[in-house]
């Protein structure tokens, strides 16, 4: 069947129904809401709140996210020391002083766990009037949050860390396609960077450093992985395309700096029971190994991130054109990250992609539930206070996180191949260069390079597994179901 968009298709709908059949409860209660209205009837923020909540509304913060993003988790600032280091400052939106535990708002975030992108639509885990209001860094208004400052030495490694309370503001809210190509040099300034050569400088800082710490993470095993992130090409309220998300020197340096953060807190909760996220040594290690053997390269028997980011960089100079199928298949291969309870004394599981020992998530609280309870686990270590989660239910909240970040993972791959398969429609008969992402009991699936969407091979899988290279014939799209078929050319 050739559904070529019908016109009672609708997306935002479907998008719903969709996320209503993985567990989610996309719509906000009265209760829920009556604790935002009451939110809402805060009056500003003019002083610190507290004599432990410092005053850094003159530093020069910015922050840099998608271009339509105001939901503002981050905002970021750096310092040149006298004696060459750089001092690094990381403001997290303090969500917690808004949404108390056990409140109507947390109650729901506890379920939800995570905002989820369907293209078409976002379902907030809290609600937007929070989440993209008083809660947010937005640009020119006073905030309460979190900072996590560590300092970057000469060697390019984090050699301090703290965190503590402060009152910000941000003084520059920036994109990051727009920040990204001025510091590649491939675009001018975008205008509130071209209008101050003090925030100039302060950019071209944060890039420096960015750039060093992901050069020794790369030393120490991270992996550079393309994980070919798409996003659809709406025109006139209908998806026409899917396009590739590309990184730069701006996603690189908020991802470098999160990174960096993420891996202080951590390193401040190691003696209270806490969350921590990882990625297990990959089972499938045996197939990495097989996909290096096939490009002629050989990787160690036993699991070794080190080896395999070596491998990964040299395939990226050898053959750029092709390595985003690669790192797609390194990724299924290595699988998803999960939440996990950490307590004092327990052996420490680590990140094999990020090849970290210490990592947690802290720096997303209005998009992750996750971060908000490390929020609060920060603020009542910082204060003397007991903490404010039984291992329990720290062991809960991680297994709920992961099973709902899960969902929200499936709930988001539905949704791209309905948007794929309505702009794919017109393009039924026609041959590409595919590489085969997963073989399941329900069948092989395959990834398009141009543009790159994925579907069902549904003839001619025989003998074929992750990593594969084949030509695929697009043979029918379905948009009410989200099917993409194709059989091997």
């Amino acid at each position: 069947m050739n559904d070529s968009y019908p016109t009672h298709v609708d997306l935002q709908v479907m998008a719903k129904q969709i996320m209503l059949e993985h567990g989610f409860e996309p719509d906000f209660s009265a209760t829920v809401q009556k604790q935002l209205a009451a939110i809402k009837s805060r009056p500003p923020l003019t002083a610190p709140s507290s004599k432990d909540v410092r005053d850094l509304r003159n530093l020069l913060w910015s922050s840099i996210d998608n271009d339509t993003s105001r939901d503002l988790d981050q905002i970021e600032v750096a310092e040149r020391l006298a004696s060459g280091d750089v001092k690094v400052m990381v403001g997290i939106a303090d969500v917690d002083t808004f949404v108390a535990k056990a409140s109507p708002i947390d109650d729901h975030a506890a379920k939800e766990t995570t905002t989820v992108y369907t293209g078409v639509r976002n379902f907030p885990m809290l609600p937007e009037e929070l989440s993209t209001g008083a809660s947010s860094l937005l640009e020119n208004q006073d905030r309460l949050a979190v900072v996590t400052e560590f300092v970057v030495g000469a060697d390019d490694n984090v050699n301090s860390g703290t965190v503590y309370r402060a009152l910000v503001r941000n003084k520059a809210q920036l994109m990051y396609n727009a920040v990204g190509s001025w510091l590649e040099g491939t675009m001018a300034a975008p205008p509130k960077v071209a209008a101050s050569g003090e925030l100039q400088e302060q950019l071209r800082l944060q890039n420096d450093v960015a750039q060093a710490l992901k050069r020794q993470r790369f030393l120490h095993g991270a992996l550079n992985i393309d994980t070919n992130e798409v996003l659809p090409v709406v025109l006139n309220q209908q998806v026409v395309d899917i396009a590739k998300q590309e990184r730069n020197h701006a996603t690189d340096l908020i991802e470098d700096f999160m990174i960096g953060a993420n891996g202080v807190v951590a390193r401040l909760l190691e003696k209270v029971s806490s969350l921590r996220r990882i990625v297990r040594t990959p089972e499938r290690w045996d197939r990495i190994v097989q996909l290096a053997a096939a490009r002629g390269e050989t990787l160690p028997a036993q699991p070794d991130s080190k080896a395999l980011n070596d491998f990964l960089l040299k395939r990226k100079a050898a053959d750029p054109d092709h390595f985003a199928d690669l790192s797609l298949a390194v990724i299924k291969l290595i699988g998803p990250g999960e939440y996990v309870l950490e307590r004092p004394g327990d052996p420490e599981q680590g990140h094999f992609g990020l090849a970290v020992q210490d990592y947690t998530h802290s720096t997303a609280p209005n998009r992750r539930f996750a971060d908000i309870v490390t929020q609060r686990l920060v603020k009542t270590f910082l204060a003397g206070t007991a903490g404010p989660y039984s291992d329990d239910e720290l062991a809960g909240i991680a297994r709920n996180c992961t099973l709902k970040e899960d969902a929200a993972r499936k709930v988001e791959r539905e949704m791209s191949k309905r948007l794929a398969a309505v702009a794919m429609s017109p393009r039924i008969g026609e041959t590409f260069d595919a590489i085969v992402t997963g073989v399941t009991p329900h069948g092989t699936f395959v990834r398009v390079m141009h543009p790159p969407i994925e579907g069902l091979l549904a003839q001619g899988n025989q003998g074929l597994d992750v990593g594969d290279k084949l030509r695929a014939k697009l043979k029918r799209t379905d948009v009410q179901h989200g099917y993409i078929d194709f059989v091997r050319a």
